[in-house]
């Protein structure tokens, strides 16, 4: 018995030693803050908003599927396809088109005989003109490999740039970035340095700063590059700095490396979105992409994208193509279906086509209508705030409440295009708050968003709009 009764004295002093530690670990945590989309769902007032999410929503707050989604995924179930692997790089119907999307008719590594296909029949993806091209449209001088939605093409643009690039291991991004640009290119073996980008003062594009910072970058630097639709700013360069960007960049022999995530649904124009990876080709560079179709075409879960290069010759794309295929093969061995089958379906069929434009121009409004909306609220309840930056910043990227500082980066080989675009149109926005004025919004007012201050202006709907701008408008007096 007294054995016994040893035994399961130890085992209580074991045990309450395990609650012991158990109440300790608990309390090493209890100063961990919850989630922005966490802390909304916890919060039960009627009037809460969530602007943390980095989706699309429709005008009631819901996810939107687009209908020619819809449609193009009805057809493909019609079809009975199998589930068979795909190529590790990808499914050929949706490359070829998203590089025709990207990159032009007019471009010129799909004119001047670039261009082949089985029939000699070519596609014009240009808003109003595209002719149906049955066979794939082989474009022989762009190396595109599908990728696991546009953080899987920064994956592989990060990747095979520090196994290939020739000169300096470094990437300049610009200051402030999409958050996952910085440990996705670390990971790949790339350092990474920063450029000027955003101006904290005027709520704007430091430009003076960018051009100083690239023209100081040792020569032949990578520079990243957001498209369109500055990820998290809203601030795009206009053409004609775009222009004067690309000149830079070629003097000083930079590689552009281009993030398309939001073509289209900057400005509601797909062509205007590309104006500047189109320009910088245009003017002899020959960069690298990374194209994401998760906000264009809502398709956040299915994980489509592609990333490619342009090269000078067919022969350096044969060599291009294969050396690709080698990182990919061990990363993740090759793209998932039945998202490409619904994009490649969407861009390849006129009729469906046309349709996606026009649902993209219709989200593209939305988010234009509800930045004006807010603007005009907010000068209405008499704010003496400066808010002009609401609606001059592009797209569904945050509208920031806390102003940043700018960094800069360069580097010479793969191209992110930024087109110039109306700040209007994006989903996200800088709003100038600071953290402080951000805590008491979730607090008092049930409003969530990041401590940085950005908001999804995809988050803000009619029903809603009254009541941000009326908490905003509250915590800045």
């Amino acid at each position: 018995m007294s054995v016994t009764r040893s035994l399961l004295t130890a085992r209580s002093v074991r045990l309450s030693g395990a609650a012991a530690g158990a109440v300790r670990y608990s309390s090493v945590w209890s100063a961990v803050k919850q989630g922005v989309t966490e802390a909304w769902k916890a919060d039960k007032d009627p009037k809460k908003i969530n602007l943390g999410v980095g989706a699309y929503r429709d005008a009631e707050g819901k996810p939107y599927v687009l209908p020619s989604v819809r449609e193009a995924d009805e057809r493909i179930l019609a079809q009975k396809y199998d589930k068979e692997y795909l190529p590790i790089t990808g499914f050929a119907d949706f490359t070829q088109h998203a590089a025709l999307l990207a990159y032009g008719k007019d471009s010129a590594p799909l004119k001047e005989g670039r261009v082949s296909s089985g029939r000699r029949t070519y596609m014009s993806l240009g808003e109003g003109s595209f002719s149906s091209c049955s066979d794939l449209v082989l474009v022989s001088q762009i190396a595109i490999t599908q990728s696991i939605s546009g953080t899987g093409a920064l994956r592989i643009a990060g990747a095979f740039l520090a196994r290939h690039y020739p000169h300096a291991k470094e990437i300049y991004v610009p200051s402030p970035t999409w958050g996952n640009h910085i440990p996705v290119m670390k990971d790949s073996g790339l350092e990474v340095k920063y450029y000027s980008y955003y101006d904290k003062k005027t709520v704007g594009l430091d430009f003076e700063g960018l051009k100083k910072d690239m023209q100081n970058a040792p020569n032949k630097s990578i520079f990243l590059l957001h498209a369109c639709a500055h990820n998290p700013t809203g601030i795009d360069p206009t053409i004609e700095q775009w222009k004067e960007i690309s000149n830079i960049m070629k003097e000083k022999e930079h590689f552009p490396l281009f993030d398309s995530a939001y073509q289209g649904f900057a400005t509601g124009s797909v062509d205007t979105d590309a104006f500047a990876l189109r320009h910088f080709v245009s003017e002899g560079h020959t960069p690298a992409l990374c194209q994401s179709f998760a906000k264009n075409m809502g398709l956040y879960g299915e994980r489509v994208g592609a990333f490619s290069i342009v090269c000078t010759s067919a022969e350096e794309k044969a060599r291009v193509d294969s050396q690709i295929k080698i990182l990919v093969r061990p990363m993740y061995s090759n793209p998932p279906v039945h998202g490409a089958r619904i994009a490649g379906t969407i861009l390849s069929d006129p009729k469906l086509y046309e349709q996606w434009l026009g649902e993209v121009k219709g989200m593209a409004d939305r988010i234009i209508t509800m930045r004006s909306q807010l603007y005009d609220l907010l000068q209405k309840l008499g704010s003496k705030k400066e808010w002009g930056h609401i609606k001059s910043q592009i797209g569904m990227v945050r509208l920031p409440l806390l102003f940043f500082h700018s960094v800069f980066f360069p580097h010479p080989f793969l191209t992110f295009t930024v087109s110039s675009t109306s700040d209007r149109h994006r989903q996200f926005c800088y709003t100038g708050l600071t953290p402080e004025q951000v805590e008491k919004l979730s607090k008092e007012h049930h409003i969530y968003l990041t401590k940085d201050g950005r908001i999804s202006v995809a988050g803000v709907t009619p029903h809603n709009v009254r009541h941000l701008a009326e908490s905003i408008h509250a915590v800045t007096q």
